[in-house]
């Protein structure tokens, strides 16, 4: 199984990049992922950002509709792909669990499921 390290820790994740334990996360990893994302060095506003998104999952099992992400963490509207590209790479970098195909097409398209 594939790992991710960083400082003196290792985390697990699959094939994709992806944790496999939802409760890994943290900045620091955060910050990791998204330095092999290629998305460069995180803000403060990049992690409310992740925050909102996995607190979001954790509560309702499901990515929070894009648009709402941007306002209730007071950010411009298209703060998600300003941020992270697409919201499929802030789905990664947030620690969510690997998504399903029809998950992956939709967030690359740039539109929430469910």
């Amino acid at each position: 199984m594939p790992v991710l390290k960083y400082k003196s820790r290792t985390t697990a994740v699959d094939e994709d990049g992806y944790l496999i334990n939802f409760n890994d996360w943290d900045e620091d990893v955060a910050r990791e992922l998204a330095a092999r994302a290629g998305v460069g060095e995180l803000t403060s506003e990049s992690i409310d950002i992740l925050q909102f998104i996995r607190d979001h999952f954790k509560t309702y099992k499901f990515f929070p509709i894009v648009g709402s992400i941007c306002k209730t963490v007071r950010e411009p509207k298209d703060c998600v792909t300003e941020k992270f590209i697409n919201p499929l790479v802030a789905w990664k970098i947030a620690g969510l669990p690997h998504p399903d195909e029809p998950i992956i097409s939709l967030l690359e398209a740039g539109q929430s499921p469910g």
